[in-house]
């Protein structure tokens, strides 16, 4: 009787890990892309890439951004003593050059190069990563990728802003109010709005976040710890009215005696500067979605 239940959870382990791996990829499998000398391929991924591997030294690239890879053809190499012309390298239309594997946060993508006329005038320049490409990675659960994140963001930002903000600070005729403060896993969503009321735009320098002392008795006995956003639903540096964001931080805690200080400061020569204390009770209040 064991050995037959012994024989079952072997069996059912061996199933569930069936289900839940990756599914092995073989060259013929793989989507084809093409690619010619003398243009760049741009391939555009849904987040940032984490490492790119051309498995033939015929392709070369880099990262101009930290979502977008650019390959291209091995320019042509002396094939004769050093001195003598370059010889170009020669393909015929249709011939695999090498894999080109994209590893994202959460994915991996892999893609057959196929060589292409360069006077074919339809020759693809770039293409974006779609799903069906894309292979799960499996991470840490408590582990978000970027897009995961912008989605979490694009779900609280499409709320109305709150009536009764958690804090708010007036000054120099602008507003600048926490909306809410959400959790997701370990991760802190700060929802936060901007306010103009004068005509004179407002161009963002810095938005500072940090962790300082509640009550300072003198300038050398405060201790400032810079906290650093893991990622924002939007880069803007300029506003007129009003300006709503979301920034996200990786779980902290801090004592009753310090505060979150956050400063937003404006680009000289202006003086307009706008900061708010948030207490670490506030933090524990914040809501899940």
């Amino acid at each position: 009787m064991k050995s037959i239940v012994l024989t079952l959870l072997i069996f059912t382990a061996q199933f569930l890990s069936a289900q839940t791996a990756t599914k092995e990829k073989i060259t013929s499998d793989l989507p084809e892309i093409e690619i010619t000398e003398g243009i760049n391929l741009h391939i555009i991924s849904p987040e940032p890439i984490q490492y790119v591997d051309l498995s033939t030294q015929q392709l070369t690239g880099d990262l101009p951004a930290t979502n977008i890879a650019r390959i291209k053809i091995t320019d042509p190499v002396d094939t004769e003593e050093k001195g003598k012309a370059k010889l170009p390298m020669r393909y015929s239309v249709g011939s695999k050059i090498g894999i080109i594997t994209v590893v994202g946060q959460s994915f991996i993508a892999q893609y057959k190069a196929i060589y292409r006329n360069s006077d074919n005038l339809n020759t693809v320049t770039n293409i974006h990563i779609q799903p069906e490409a894309m292979q799960p990675i499996e991470f840490d659960k408590l582990t978000f990728s970027n897009l995961e994140l912008r989605n979490f963001a694009m779900d609280i930002i499409q709320k109305k802003s709150e009536k009764n903000p958690v804090q708010q600070n007036k000054s120099l005729k602008l507003t600048f109010q926490l909306n809410n403060v959400y959790v997701m896993s370990d991760y802190i969503f700060l929802d936060m709005t901007f306010k103009n009321d004068s005509n004179l735009a407002y161009d963002i320098e810095d938005l500072k976040f940090s962790i300082e002392d509640k009550k300072i008795y003198k300038a050398t006995n405060n201790q400032s710890i810079e906290l650093a956003p893991l990622f924002k639903l939007n880069s803007q540096k300029h506003f007129r009215k009003n300006f709503r964001n979301i920034y996200v931080f990786k779980k902290f805690t801090y004592p009753n005696s310090k505060v979150l200080m956050i400063r937003m400061i404006e680009e000289q020569l202006s003086g307009r500067t706008i900061e708010m204390k948030v207490n670490y009770s506030d933090i524990l209040k914040a809501d899940t979605f």
